[in-house]
């Protein structure tokens, strides 16, 4: 709020029953579902207020892209059922996100 210095905001922010406080962090990450945010020594203010705790972050982002983890299992059935190697197997559920059914029939349909 413009024309009020911080010690007036913090006094206002108390009588409304909000607590504020800054956390002294070294990286803020975000966990998405296919990434992550890493933020680096960010700023980060916590505002407590109604039993509630809100966290703002400040910083700047990076975003790094996850690797689906594909289980042996679901590998092994798509050799089996397409007769491919491993590393066929793997990129073609890979390409599917994981969807076994759909990674067989790329294969299938990719062979024919």
């Amino acid at each position: 709020m413009r024309g009020i210095n911080p010690r007036q905001m913090k006094m206002m922010m108390k009588q409304l029953g909000i607590k504020s406080e800054e956390l002294n962090a070294k990286r803020a990450i975000f966990e998405l579902e296919n990434s992550r945010i890493i933020i680096e020594n960010p700023s980060i203010t916590a505002i407590e207020q109604g039993g509630q705790k809100i966290f703002t972050v400040t910083g700047t982002p990076r975003e790094e892209k996850k690797e689906t983890e594909i289980p042996k299992e679901d590998v092994a059935l798509v050799m089996e059922q397409c007769s491919v190697s491993q590393n066929e197997a793997i990129n073609a559920l890979k390409e599917s996100n994981g969807d076994i059914a759909e990674a067989i029939k790329k294969l299938k349909d990719k062979a024919e």
